[in-house]
């Protein structure tokens, strides 16, 4: 097999800062080449490079051997190399099948063939198994379907070389294996993929062979087979990852927050539930189940109906406002349009919802620069200027920097919703870690999540929904994969037997 696509000591600064130091890197014909390493050890500025989105301060790109440098993505993509982005860069005012065909749109005569682009979209989309309306308008897909947008237009120019960069973090159990199966086809074509994921059961599923990045230097790339994920994880983070999740605290008795009889029109019916002192209380179930929609109606994001309590007082009005001044706060699972100003600084993101605490007339800068000094510490987040944009952290840091946020608000009750989702390993450990610590202290914690293990190992109670309802409750050695699933599904156990 030929390589198509490589790089030879390649190296990118980005003003003072070093980003990738020298780093070899090569895409061969019908190969998946994994690329893995936590958030900022430069995984995403090699893809923009290899992409055209970037260049290299050093070093060299050679295709078919022959050196290249391009100009732009665009020069790139006549290449035959094109790049599915984890940050969707998709036309949201455009539909589906403008999006695929943008820049390449079929002609009758003089006029555009929506027809013909409409037909072909389908049947891309159908590969895909989805089966959304080519007219439909992007801003109003769902999430996961605006990615398989992305991935259908991907699919739809014949790639010599596809890049995807984090493609299942926002699919289903279901999407992530129709799309790997299409991986497996593009291989077998003769394509050659560069895939990074912080799933690495999906690694160890899809890739031939794996490179790991850290701190933007080469560590080693080697064939994926043998290479076990907690291979993987130690090599991605230079030391022995034992013990992912942390002990569980042990709640007390006394109750607070209590939902009665919440109903979120069209979206969630009759939900109840208790939460105690120092408890984390997992929410488990599929996508589309209302967990999401459940966490909004408490804190006042969408407009519901029912009785919620916090610390013994039923809350005085559905708002944010009243929510936090009660105690009670919710990190979005959205963090990058919902959860931070991307094109603001730190400190301004920072102290938003905390921001009474830093003067009324005047804002005391010495003190939101002080908060900032002590977030960076206490939450580890690893930035290389103070005055860099939300926006310019990795995954994991803006993460971090959304916790510290909410934090800095003092709460007793902290609902996050998908607390690791783009996370790398290692940052995941940390961010269990301070899970843990809050409820260790006191503070009362519901995770949402979509990752079975996460809940597993983090709750001591499990809440399952389905279909808008909360279908069950598990506890202690109750709480595993079948049985949540099971109850997510509407599966008794008598169905299950004559199954």
């Amino acid at each position: 097999m030929s390589k198509v696509l490589q790089a030879v000591g390649v190296k990118r600064r980005f003003g003072p800062i070093q980003v990738l130091h020298g780093v070899d890197f090569d895409l061969t014909a019908g190969e998946v080449h994994a690329l893995i390493g936590e958030n900022g050890a430069g995984k995403s500025t090699m893809m923009k490079i290899l992409g055209g989105y970037l260049g290299a301060s050093d070093g060299q790109l050679l295709l078919d051997g022959q050196p290249v440098t391009f100009r732009d993505q665009k020069q790139a993509e006549a290449e035959g190399i094109l790049m599915v982005h984890q940050e969707f860069n998709l036309a949201l005012q455009l539909s589906v099948e403008q999006n695929i065909f943008l820049g390449r749109e079929k002609k009758r005569g003089p006029f555009l063939d929506h027809a013909a682009m409409q037909e072909e979209a389908r049947a891309l989309l159908a590969r895909l198994d989805c089966h959304i309306d080519p007219r439909t308008r992007v801003q109003d897909l769902s999430v996961p379907n605006r990615q398989m947008v992305e991935i259908a237009r991907a699919l739809g120019r014949n790639a010599r070389v596809l890049i995807m960069d984090e493609p299942t973090a926002v699919l289903t159990n279901r999407e992530t294996d129709t799309l790997l199966t299409q991986i497996d086809r593009l291989r077998a074509s003769g394509t050659a993929i560069l895939y990074t994921s912080h799933k690495l059961d999906e690694i160890r599923r899809i890739a031939d062979k794996v490179t790991v990045l850290r701190d933007g230097h080469h560590i080693l790339t080697r064939e994926a087979e043998g290479f076990t994920e907690d291979a993987m994880a130690e090599a991605m983070v230079g030391r022995e990852l034992s013990g992912l999740f942390p002990a569980k605290a042990q709640p007390k008795d006394e109750v607070v927050l209590k939902v009665e009889n919440l109903t979120v029109p069209g979206r969630v019916h009759d939900a109840s539930f208790e939460l105690r002192r120092g408890e984390v209380l997992g929410f488990a179930g599929l996508v589309g189940a209302g967990r999401t929609e459940l966490m909004e109606g408490i804190v006042g994001l969408r407009p519901a109906t029912g009785r919620v309590t916090v610390m013994g007082k039923p809350l005085k009005s559905a708002s944010v406002l009243a929510a936090r001044e009660a105690g009670l706060v919710y990190l979005t699972e959205d963090r990058k349009d919902k959860g931070l100003l991307l094109g603001k600084n730190l400190t301004e993101n920072l102290t938003l919802l905390a921001l009474d605490r830093f003067g009324t007339l005047r804002i005391d800068k010495p003190a939101e620069d002080a908060a900032l000094t002590k977030a960076i510490a206490d939450f580890d987040i690893r930035v290389n200027d103070r005055d860099m944009l939300a926006g310019s952290l990795s995954g994991g840091n803006q993460q971090k920097l959304l916790l510290a946020k909410t934090m800095l608000a003092e709460p007793q009750i902290v609902i996050i919703d998908e607390p690791t989702r783009g996370i790398d390993i290692g940052t995941k450990q940390q961010i269990y870690e301070f899970i843990a610590q809050l409820a260790a202290s006191g503070k009362s914690v519901i995770v949402v999540s979509s990752e079975l293990p996460e809940i597993i190992g983090l709750a001591g109670r499990v809440m399952v929904m389905g279909r808008g309802h909360i279908a069950g409750e598990l506890t202690g050695t109750q709480i595993t994969e079948d049985r949540i699933l099971r109850l997510a599904m509407g599966v008794t156990d008598d169905q299950k037997e004559t199954a």
